[in-house]
């Protein structure tokens, strides 16, 4: 089963790339650790999921770009054509000469519309050429205006039309200290607008990434490019192929084969409201984890900890709430590595700082008209509040 790859805006794009690059040198690599039958039953999975068939023996990447200036993609194109060793589609790209102005409702509400056609035909081109299709990988900014609002539109778009297959969003949370001024506004717009539409989030904090540049990897002048090869590092050891089932040897076909839904009981959760978030939370509460393992030992690995029911809401057994894939296969020269997918408490404080921030802004009534001018009105500011505010009150009471 394959995966259409969405980039979307500057930070989606120059990130596709490298996650494409590294799921290519991954699964190329003859350093895997594993029987050369193997290895070659991992790199065709890989290639399945990921590239469409060769073109003068270069595969080509399931993806489409978009951005509304024309610089970023002309250079991600050209970057992945020189390696030599995969591609982009020739035509599988829709870029404008005038970007979004870090705007949200001008990507939303202006580019979104005008170019749906355009896009959403680019898109339907590259799911025909999918034998079976698991669903769509949408990579894509919060901050800006291209990434952040069309990005929305888009993965709107994929709901309606393709209603049954996955949709995963990987957002870049923007730096605490902020990179753009109306940042706040962008992300509660977006933040919300997927809620409704979207099957899964993947978030990554630019300042925790930030951290690892500096603290593990040890790089003194950090560029955006060191941040996206860790970020890219860490989707391929999520998303390169796994057993399908303990104790068996074949690759799963779904890569994203795991029930994303998280059922709360219909009785018994705490009322929701606004919850004073200065209480420190002591204890990170998860509702799902998955534990991928890959390379040497994993058949022995002890994962009693992650069966722990003091990690889990107390309305959830773990064996509802853990999933575990393992590979004999390494990932990345690596002898052997663990990567954990959390559904848990981690991301409260960030989004109620978020929220906050924007509430102090909109109370004053900062910057509005930028959004009034395309459509978007004080009411659907306030929806938006309204919603994530919820989502934060769910997650603190776990």
């Amino acid at each position: 089963m394959s995966i259409v790859t969405v980039q979307l805006g500057q930070c989606g794009n120059q990130i596709g790339f490298e996650v494409f690059d590294t799921l290519f040198s991954d699964s190329h690599s003859s350093q895997g650790l594993c029987s050369k039958r193997e290895n070659e039953a991992y790199r065709a999975s890989c290639k399945e999921r990921f590239f469409n068939e060769e073109e003068n023996g270069v595969p080509i990447a399931r993806a489409v770009l978009v951005d509304m200036e024309p610089k970023v993609i002309n250079q991600t194109l050209s970057k992945a054509a020189q390696s030599g060793r995969w591609k982009y589609g020739q035509h599988a790209y829709f870029c404008q000469k005038q970007g979004s102005g870090n705007n949200w409702a001008y990507g939303y509400s202006v580019h979104g519309p005008r170019h749906e056609e355009s896009i959403m035909n680019l898109i339907q081109k590259e799911v025909e050429k999918c034998d079976s299709l698991s669903g769509f990988f949408i990579i894509m900014s919060m901050a800006g205006g291209t990434g952040s609002g069309i990005g929305a539109f888009v993965t709107q778009n994929l709901q309606d039309q393709y209603a049954h297959s996955l949709k995963m969003n990987q957002i870049i949370w923007p730096y605490g200290t902020g990179e753009v001024i109306v940042q706040n506004y962008n992300s509660i717009l977006t933040l919300s607008h997927l809620y409704r539409s979207s099957d899964a989030l993947l978030v990554h904090e630019n300042d925790a990434v930030h951290k690892i540049c500096a603290k593990l990897m040890n790089i003194k002048q950090i560029s955006f490019s060191d941040i996206n090869q860790v970020l890219a590092h860490q989707l391929g050891s999520v998303f390169q192929p796994v057993y399908c089932a303990e104790g068996s040897f074949h690759y799963r076909r779904n890569p994203l084969g795991i029930d994303w839904q998280v059922r709360p009981p219909l009785s018994g959760l705490p009322p929701l409201g606004k919850m004073p978030l200065n209480k420190e939370l002591h204890f990170n509460t998860s509702i799902a984890n998955l534990v991928i393992l890959r390379g040497k030992d994993v058949q022995s690995a002890d994962l009693e900890g992650f069966k722990d029911p003091a990690l889990y809401t107390s309305w959830l057994h773990p064996i509802h709430a853990l999933n575990v894939w393992k590979t004999q296969r390494a990932f990345s020269k690596y002898e052997k590595s663990a990567s954990l997918v959390s559904n848990s408490q981690f991301l409260v404080k960030p989004l109620d700082m978020i929220v906050g921030k924007a509430w102090n802004m909109f109370a004053s009534k900062a910057y509005l008209h930028q959004y009034t001018k395309f459509g978007i009105e004080e009411e659907d500011f306030l929806d938006s509040f309204t919603l994530l505010e919820q989502v934060v009150a769910s997650y603190y009471n776990l």
